[in-house]
C-alpha cells in the first residue's frame, strides 16, 4: 500500500510528537515508581530499626509509626534520622513514659506545648494522654522542631532550645557553651550512627 507523498509531511511530525509524549510519560512514571520504591525502602528500614531497639508496639503500630515519621519529616523537610536520634535520647523509644516535669511520650512533649501547637495547626487536642500515642507525639514533635529550625541559626541551638525551652534559648539566658552541652552531644552522636546505617530521606 502506497502512502501519498503529501501525507508524509503530516505523518512524520505526528509520529515524532507521539514518541516524545510516550517517552515523557514513561520517564515520569518511572520516576514516580522509583519515588514510591524509595519510600517503601526507607519505611521498611525504619521498622527494622525500631524492632532492633525493642520498641514495644505491634507490627501494625510499628508500620503506622514509621509511615507517620516518614510523612511528617517530608512535610517539614526534616531528616527522619535526626528525629529518631532525638527520640532515642529523650525516651529510649518508650512511648508511654512521663518525665518529672510532665513531658510525655517518645519525644517528651509537654502537654502545654502540645496544646499550643495543636491550636496553631487547627487540631483538636483532647488531653495529655494523646501524647502517649506515637503518631500524635511525632506529629507534635516534628512540627515543634520545624519551628525551632526557623527561629535558630544552627542545629546545636535548635537542639538546645528543644531540650531547654525556646523562651530560655531566645532570651539568651544560657552560657555560650550550653548549646554544645550533654543533650546536644548525645543527639548528634545518635544522629551520626543513624546516618551510617539508615538510608537517606
Amino acid at each position: 500500500m502506497k502512502i501519498k507523498r503529501k501525507y508524509i509531511f503530516f505523518i512524520i511530525p505526528l509520529f515524532i510528537i507521539s514518541l516524545s509524549l510516550f517517552s515523557t510519560h514513561f520517564i515520569a512514571t518511572k520516576a514516580f515508581c522509583n519515588g514510591d520504591d524509595h519510600k517503601d525502602t526507607v519505611i521498611n528500614e525504619i521498622i527494622n530499626f525500631l524492632k532492633d531497639k525493642k520498641v514495644k508496639l505491634s507490627n501494625d503500630r510499628l508500620e503506622k509509626m514509621a509511615n507517620t515519621l516518614y510523612d511528617e519529616c517530608k512535610l517539614y523537610d526534616l531528616d527522619y534520622r535526626l528525629v529518631l536520634a532525638i527520640i532515642k535520647v529523650e525516651s529510649n523509644f518508650r512511648h508511654n513514659i512521663t518525665s518529672r516535669d510532665g513531658s510525655k511520650g517518645l519525644m517528651q512533649i509537654k502537654p502545654s506545648l502540645a496544646k499550643m501547637i495543636a491550636r496553631n495547626k487547627g487540631v483538636d487536642f483532647k488531653g495529655s494522654k494523646e501524647l502517649q500515642e506515637p503518631d500524635n507525639n511525632i506529629r507534635i514533635g516534628t512540627h515543634h522542631i520545624s519551628k525551632l529550625m526557623e527561629d535558630f541559626e544552627n542545629l546545636h541551638e535548635v537542639l538546645f532550645a528543644y531540650n531547654a525551652g525556646a523562651k530560655k534559648a531566645k532570651g539568651k539566658l544560657f552560657k555560650e557553651n550550653e548549646p554544645n552541652g550533654p543533650f546536644t552531644k548525645k543527639v548528634l552522636k545518635e544522629y551520626r550512627k543513624n546516618i551510617s546505617i539508615l538510608p537517606e530521606p
